[in-house]
């Protein structure tokens, strides 16, 4: 009886990386002090967001009333503007 084919394996291929490293290769790194800063900002929103409300609205800054609110999306917006330039 005669002997099947043999079927190549479809393992990881060098040309998928030259492909996935031509594509990265022009892009700058992001600083080291990028990413703890998106990350402090996101958390900074929050915590801003969750101590307005607990509060009904008196503090962090007692006497802006809902630019509070603001304040806190307009840091979690600035850090997730970061998290979309993050290489």
């Amino acid at each position: 009886m005669p002997e099947s084919k043999k079927r190549k394996k479809r393992g990881h291929s060098h040309e998928d990386d030259l492909e996935i490293k031509s594509w990265t290769e022009g892009m700058p790194m992001s600083p080291s002090w990028w990413a703890p800063t998106f990350v402090t900002l996101l958390i900074v929103g929050l915590a801003w967001m969750v101590i307005y409300y607990m509060s009904s609205g008196r503090f962090p800054i007692p006497g802006i009333g809902n630019w509070n609110m603001a304040f806190g999306l307009g840091f979690m917006l600035v850090g997730f503007i970061m998290t979309l330039r993050w290489r």
